[in-house]
C-alpha cells in the first residue's frame, strides 16, 4: 500500500530539526545556482511540511526557469512570474477555505502578506503622503496576489476542473468548454481585466460578446453561441453554488440571420435519391445510406451499430445530442437482407460497420462517422448530388438530408407529426419511445417506419 501523502518526502529534506524544501538543479545550470536550490519551511511537522510544500517548490522552480532563459525580456519575466503568482495564490486560497484554526489561518495569511512583499520588490521612492511607493506593474501584481489568496477575488476558470468533473457531456462539448473559458481570459488579458468572476459584469459580458467573433476568427452565429451557451451554462452552475450573485451570460445569443426557404438545408429530392441509391460506391456506403433513408436516423449512430442493437426487428440507437437514453427504432422490411448480411457469424459484440472503426487515438474529439461521412460527400458530388449557395459554407443537401426526406415521406404518407418525431429522435411532448416501449406505441412507430418506401430505381 503506498504511504499516504501526508508522510511523503519529496522534494524534503531535514535540517536540524527542521524540514526544508529541496530541488534539484539542471546539470547545466549547477554552475551558476549550484546544485541544488533550499528553502526552510519552519516547521518540524512532516504533514505540515507537505501541505505548504508546493507554494516553496513552484518559487524555486520559477527561479530556474528564468535561469535558463537569461534573455528573457523584463515583460517575458514578469509575465512568468506573474502566472506564477497566480498559481501559488489558487493554492494559498485553497489552504485559507481548509484552515481549521485561527492560528492555521494566521500563519497562511502571514505567508501571503510576505510573498505579496516580494512580489511588490523593493520601494522606487516615497509618495507625498510619505508612503513607500512600487513598480506600478509589480505593484498591481502583489495586489492581485492578495486578493486571489485571500479570497477576494476568484479566477474565472478557479471552479472549473470541479464543473467539468460533475459535467456529463460529450468530449466534443467538453472541448467547447475549455475553449469557451481559454477565450474569456484572452479576451480579459486583452482589455487589461482581471480574469476574475468579479470582473465579468453584464457589462463586460456585451463587450466579450461584440469581441468574440475576432477570438474564434468566425462570424457564424451557431459558432459563437456556442461558446457563449458553455460560459452560460458554467455561470449558471456557479450561481447554484452561490459562487456569482447571477448569471451574466443568460439571455446573451447571436441572432441568426434570417433565412428564405431557397437557403435552409433541406431534404433529397426523388431524382436526387435515385441517383446516390443507383450510384457506383462501395457495399458499405450503400448499405448506410439504405439505413439512414428507412430509419431517419443520424449517421454517427447508424455507424456506432453492433449485432446486439439490432435484434427482435428493432434498432437500438445510441442516445443522440440531447436524447436521455438509447432510442427504439423499428427496422424497415426492406433492411433485413442488409441486417442478416452483416450480422451472420458474427457475435453480440462486433460492429455492423467493420469498414469505420473510428479515430485510432483515443484523445480525439472525432465522432466514429467522421471518415463515412468525408467519404459520403465524396460520393454525392461524384453522382452529381449538390446544392452550393453564394454565401453558405455547406451545400444545402448532406447526408442529414435523409433524416429529412424519412421526416418528409412519413407525413405524406398520413402519419402523425407526435409518432414520426418519436421515431427520429427529435424533441417531443408526452411521447417517448425509448428502450422499454412496447405495445401500441411500438406498432405505431413500426406502421409509420413501413409507411416510408425507397424511389423505385431503374433496372
Amino acid at each position: 500500500m503506498p504511504a499516504p501523502s501526508s508522510s511523503d518526502t519529496k522534494y524534503l529534506e531535514v535540517h536540524g530539526s527542521k524540514w526544508r524544501v529541496v530541488v534539484n538543479v539542471p546539470r547545466q545550470l549547477k554552475g551558476k545556482l549550484g546544485t541544488k536550490l533550499k528553502r526552510a519551511l519552519g516547521t518540524d511537522s512532516l504533514s505540515e511540511a507537505n501541505r505548504i510544500k508546493w507554494d516553496i517548490i513552484a518559487e524555486l522552480k520559477a527561479v530556474i526557469e528564468q535561469a535558463q532563459n537569461p534573455a528573457m525580456t523584463k515583460d517575458a519575466a514578469l509575465s512568468l512570474a506573474r502566472v506564477k503568482a497566480m498559481e501559488e495564490a489558487r493554492r494559498l486560497s485553497r489552504q485559507r477555505l481548509l484552515a481549521l484554526t485561527t492560528d492555521e489561518l494566521q500563519r497562511i495569511d502571514d505567508r501571503i502578506e510576505d510573498r505579496a512583499e516580494e512580489f511588490a520588490g523593493a520601494p522606487i521612492g516615497v509618495g507625498d503622503m510619505g508612503m513607500p511607493e512600487y513598480e506600478p506593474e509589480r505593484d498591481a501584481l502583489a495586489m492581485q496576489f492578495i486578493a486571489i489568496a485571500k479570497n477576494a477575488e476568484t479566477p474565472v476558470d478557479f471552479h472549473h476542473d470541479k464543473y467539468m468533473s460533475m459535467s456529463n457531456v460529450k468530449s466534443r462539448t467538453a472541448a467547447d468548454d475549455k475553449r469557451a473559458i481559454k477565450h474569456l481570459k484572452s479576451w480579459c488579458e486583452s482589455k487589461g481585466l482581471p480574469p476574475t468572476l468579479q470582473s465579468i459584469t453584464k457589462r463586460e459580458a456585451v463587450r466579450f460578446c461584440d469581441d468574440l467573433h475576432k477570438l474564434v476568427g468566425k462570424d457564424d452565429p451557431a459558432t459563437l453561441n456556442k461558446y457563449v451557451s458553455r460560459l452560460s451554462v458554467f455561470w449558471t452552475w456557479l450561481e447554484g453554488r452561490h459562487e456569482v450573485e447571477f448569471n451574466v451570460w443568460r439571455g446573451r445569443r447571436f441572432k441568426k440571420p434570417m433565412q428564405t426557404t431557397d437557403q435552409k438545408e433541406r431534404p433529397f429530392k426523388d431524382r436526387e435519391m435515385k441517383a446516390l441509391l443507383a450510384g457506383s460506391t462501395s457495399q458499405a456506403m450503400h448499405d448506410v445510406m439504405r439505413i439512414a433513408a428507412l430509419s431517419g436516423a443520424r449517421l454517427d449512430a447508424i455507424v456506432c451499430l453492433q449485432v446486439k442493437h439490432c435484434r427482435n426487428n428493432t434498432f437500438i440507437f445510441k442516445p443522440q445530442k440531447k436524447e436521455p437514453g438509447p432510442r427504439l427504432c423499428p427496422i424497415h422490411p426492406d433492411l433485413a437482407e442488409i441486417i442478416s448480411r452483416r450480422s451472420d457469424g458474427k457475435d453480440e459484440d462486433d460492429d455492423i460497420f467493420p469498414e469505420w472503426p473510428g479515430p485510432k487515438k483515443a484523445t480525439s474529439l472525432r465522432e466514429r462517422s467522421f471518415k463515412t461521412s468525408n467519404q459520403f460527400t465524396e460520393y454525392r458530388r461524384e453522382v452529381g448530388v449538390d446544392d452550393q449557395r453564394e454565401g453558405k459554407r455547406r451545400s444545402l443537401v448532406n447526408f442529414h438530408s435523409f433524416r429529412r426526406w424519412f421526416a418528409t415521406k412519413a407525413e405524406q404518407a398520413d402519419q402523425p407529426e407526435s409518432i414520426i418525431a418519436a421515431v427520429i429522435g427529435h424533441k417531443r411532448n408526452g411521447i417517448t419511445l425509448g428502450i422499454y416501449s412496447a405495445g401500441p406505441l411500438l406498432e405505431q412507430a413500426r406502421r409509420c417506419v413501413e409507411a416510408v418506401k425507397l424511389p423505385e430505381l431503374p433496372s
